[in-house]
């Protein structure tokens, strides 16, 4: 029987040292770390994302503004506020929630804002700081399934890895964190071949192809550790699952993350972190 990882639990003892930390640096530096978060349009899935970004905020001593701006805002409108913002001096950390209306080009918004204010860290010059292991704003969830496998004393070192999906905000970014730390990765996605064959021989597995219950337990090597970043509806049921087959996949594995409550919470506290991170660097400009 795997022993669940919660990333909830996790959040919420790294949250409580920021807190500590934010008091301390309120007072050296006269004011809070400050984070404004855009939101354009009224998705119901990205409302509820944005306040929950509010609530963990509040919580730890992060100024928290947000944004709402019609669905109907221009990209100009959009490209104006983040000018804005960026020259703001009280301002140090910028996050415009994903999708945005299809008439504003993504990524022309992404790299409008300043890369030293970008606490989702999908700038260019935030990606390429990763790649070439330099100083950089680390992507909030590759970010939080490292600090969830530290937080086991995971040896990732020669270890086997797999990481099925090859999206530019995790599956891409998470690799090559775990490269970095010594493992030796594989990246699959909905067209490799022989999928199964190659999951199972991984001793770490980290799922996000978003795809409900979609790794089996037959996919799955015994005593691995799987790490299910997916957030879906189950079809069946309604409620919310990951890309892993939790029920049956868990009696495998080593480790397991369950949805809810294993990413997700520590993709907010590490955007959290990210932000506390901007503040510090900002402040030391300004010395």
């Amino acid at each position: 029987m795997g022993e669940i990882i919660s990333g909830k639990l996790l959040a919420k003892k790294i949250k409580e040292e920021m807190k500590l930390d934010i008091e301390k640096y309120n007072k050296l530096y006269g004011r809070a770390p400050h984070l404004v978060v855009i939101l354009v349009g009224d998705d119901e899935a990205s409302k509820s994302y944005v306040k929950g970004k509010e609530k963990a905020s509040l919580e730890i001593g992060v100024t928290n503004t947000t944004i709402i701006m019609d669905s109907n805002t221009t990209e100009e409108e959009l490209l104006k506020l983040i000018d804005e913002l960026n020259d703001d001096d009280l301002v140090d950390g910028i996050l415009v929630q994903l999708p945005l209306p299809k008439h504003i080009d993504q990524t022309k918004v992404i790299t409008r804002i300043s890369y030293e204010k970008d606490v989702d860290g999908f700038h260019p010059l935030n990606v390429s700081a990763l790649y070439e292991r330099r100083f950089g704003v680390i992507p909030c969830t590759p970010r939080g399934i490292m600090e969830i496998l530290e937080s086991k004393k995971i040896e990732i070192s020669g270890k086997r890895v797999c990481v099925v999906g090859r999206s530019s905000i995790v599956g891409m970014p998470v690799a090559k964190l775990l490269l970095d730390a010594n493992a030796t990765v594989t990246i699959c996605h909905s067209k490799t071949k022989n999928l199964g064959e190659i999951t199972k021989e991984a001793d770490i597995l980290v799922v996000a192809i978003g795809k409900p219950k979609y790794i089996k337990a037959d996919m799955v090597k015994a005593g691995a550790v799987v790490i299910d970043v997916g957030v879906n509806k189950d079809p069946l049921t309604g409620k919310l699952c990951g890309d892993v087959d939790f029920e049956n996949v868990e009696p495998k594995a080593s480790f397991i993350t369950k949805v809810p409550g294993g990413v997700g919470p520590m993709t907010i506290c590490c955007l959290l972190e990210n932000t506390l991170n901007l503040y510090l660097k900002h402040m030391e400009r300004k010395d």
